[in-house]
């Protein structure tokens, strides 16, 4: 199984030099670290035959430490979420988003709620959220906090501290769905593939938990190439990667996602992001 394990000895490894003709990428911890290795390393193999090159996947704790990973030249390509894909271009000059998923130029987040605040699935947020209790995902995941937050903002007005009377962050979409369930927090802002996924593999007791609102849209997840891959791996590395991303058609991959495939992406998709993040100080 191509993968490494996420711990500060592996990665020292990278920081004293390894062989350059490894190609390692990482992904974001969005969800429970079994259900991430069991999917990117299925990814490994595939870009390993694409690319005839040895590749590595590197699973990491931390949204943070993904965009470190990054930044150190541990890892040369990630699936990042829009705000920690804008974090690593920032700290990366050169870094190019190469691909995204079909589904991420207009994705959503979905605010979930306790059975027993007694909400319904509404188009505006109900004033009636005030005063509850909520969990985001990640403080850097985009569709677990940056985004709900933002929306939260624009119709209350309001700081979520100010607006609920408690405000945590589990760390990933799958423990913010669990806490709900459970009742430990009235209400939680998740990725809605996250969501559904769990829901159609009976993850998550809908008698206890459901969507009672979703964001508008705006782009959010991406493959984010290191600009230095081409000399490290030979010209025209860069378009290997990029094409092997966008014919990635096997339905078992692309579910594991999940995504119906993926598409060409660029910089300039994500200025929506920066401008959000910017504008609640998450990029200074």
């Amino acid at each position: 199984m191509r993968w490494l394990a996420a711990s500060t000895a592996a990665l020292a490894l990278f920081a004293q030099g390894v062989a350059a003709d490894t190609f390692r990428f990482t992904a974001i911890p969005d969800e429970d670290q079994s259900r991430l290795v069991e999917r990117f390393s299925k990814v490994a193999d595939y870009l390993q035959e694409r690319l005839d090159v040895e590749v590595e996947y590197v699973p990491v704790k931390s949204y943070g430490a993904t965009v470190t990973a990054f930044r150190n030249d541990q890892v040369q390509l990630a699936w990042f979420g829009g705000l920690s894909g804008v974090q690593a271009r920032r700290l990366v000059s050169g870094s190019v988003a190469v691909a995204q998923g079909s589904e991420d130029a207009e994705f959503q987040s979905y605010l979930i709620a306790h059975r027993s605040t007694g909400l319904e699935r509404a188009e505006e947020l109900p004033d009636a959220i005030e005063g509850m209790s909520l969990t985001f995902g990640s403080r850097t995941s985009t569709s677990g906090r940056l985004m709900p937050e933002h929306f939260l903002r624009q119709r209350f007005g309001e700081a979520p501290e100010e607006l609920f009377s408690r405000v945590g962050y589990s760390g990933d979409h799958s423990r913010t769905i669990a806490l709900v369930e459970a009742g430990t927090w009235d209400l939680g802002a998740v990725n809605y593939t996250v969501w559904e996924a769990a829901v159609a593999d009976g993850r998550v007791d809908t008698d206890k938990v459901e969507v009672i609102w979703a964001t508008p849209p705006y782009p959010d997840y991406n493959w984010t190439l290191r600009g230095d891959v081409d000399a490290r791996f030979g010209e025209g590395f860069t378009e290997k990667v990029r094409a092997a991303l966008l014919e990635m058609d096997d339905p078992e991959l692309l579910a594991s996602f999940p995504r119906e495939g993926f598409i060409p992406a660029d910089n300039a998709l994500y200025a929506p992001i920066e401008d959000v993040a910017e504008e609640l100080g998450l990029l200074r």
